[in-house]
């Protein structure tokens, strides 16, 4: 279950409860949740409750509690609680690492498109300075990645342009990047400097790091396993996964988890799109992928076997999630009109 997901959900609710009669509101377009502070309870939380107190003529404490009643036993959730005034805040099923995996396996680059700005309509007037162009080029894409009905120009057509610079190839893509990642009161990044191949160069880190998931499947496959989603168990611990708290579970961890912060960025990508094409801001998709980026190129070295290690279950549920990461990546880079190579 992604926020999205999570979102819909909660929305479900408050219509479940304003149908039987529980509260007497008009149901919102969209249900704000967001991930839980440091130091809140769950995973993430909303205040939908507190929004809906005063049209229904009762305290957020009571909206909750109603909207509680309704949540329970939904699946992908392992826990809903109320917390303060009237907060409802979420933990959700360890299972759903692997459906989330699933989720965009399915999905492809797709993964994080929606209809959430659907009866949008956008239209930019022709621009000719360089970075304008590109960046009215991207944002079409990324509103109807959104579902919004966005055009170019009088006749609604996107037309080449040659930048300075650029000559094709990655030289095309350092000036996407160089524009497209720096925010519109900032300066553009030099282009140049994204043409070197060093970890400081947030281009090559991204296109790096999706190439290295090409590279993964291929050395897998040279040792006769596919991925396939499922627990990821702990990296250095060979066996059948143990939930933690069951007599059985070995204890504390001897690795680093690296699969949570990844999980966690790949679970908020599609609220990271929806939120650059609300602000009209293609650099928060380049943010984006450069956290989903570090993430996963933390990750990768848990992915293949080492030394005399059988591949197992949890190899092949890692490189699953190496791969989605993967599949991220390339669809946001497609956002941005940028190339994802299979090799660096």
């Amino acid at each position: 279950m992604t926020p999205a997901d999570l979102s819909l959900t909660v929305l479900r609710a408050v219509r479940r409860a304003v149908d039987d009669g529980a509260l007497r509101v008009d149901v919102p377009s969209r249900a704000k949740v967001e991930r839980a502070r440091p130091g809140g309870v769950g995973e993430y939380a909303s205040s939908i409750a507190l929004s809906l107190a005063r049209p229904a003529g009762r305290s957020a404490l009571d909206v909750a509690g109603i909207l509680e009643e309704r949540l329970r036993g939904v699946p992908g959730l392992r826990a809903v609680e109320i917390t303060g005034p009237g907060f409802l805040n979420f933990t959700l099923l360890r299972d759903v690492d692997a459906d989330l995996v699933r989720g965009i396996l399915a999905a492809g680059t797709s993964y994080g498109h929606g209809a959430a700005l659907a009866g949008t309509v956008v239209r930019f007037a022709p621009v000719a300075e360089s970075r304008a162009v590109l960046v009215v080029e991207a944002l079409v894409r990324l509103l109807r990645s959104q579902g919004a009905d966005a055009e170019v120009g009088a006749d609604g057509g996107e037309r080449p342009h040659v930048y300075p610079g650029a000559s094709g190839g990655h030289g095309t893509d350092a000036v996407r990047w160089a524009f497209l990642r720096a925010a519109p009161h900032d300066r553009p990044l030099d282009p140049g400097s994204l043409l070197v191949p060093h970890e400081r160069n947030p281009l090559f880190r991204v296109q790096y790091a999706y190439s290295r998931t090409r590279r993964l499947l291929v050395n897998a496959r040279q040792l006769g396993f596919t991925p396939e989603p499922g627990r990821l168990g702990e990296p250095g611990r060979p066996g059948q996964y143990v939930e933690p708290g069951h007599p059985g579970h070995p204890g504390p961890p001897e690795h680093p988890d690296h699969a949570s912060p990844l999980l966690r960025l790949l679970r908020d990508h599609p609220l990271a799109l929806l939120s650059a094409a609300r602000h009209r801001a293609p650099d928060r998709v380049a943010r984006q992928l450069e956290a989903v980026a570090d993430a996963l190129l933390a990750f990768q070295h848990t992915v293949l076997p080492l030394g005399d290690e059988k591949p197992s279950a949890a190899h092949r549920s890692r490189l699953a999630l190496a791969e989605a990461a993967g599949t991220v990546l390339a669809g946001g880079l497609s956002v941005l009109g940028i190339s994802a190579p299979d090799r660096i």
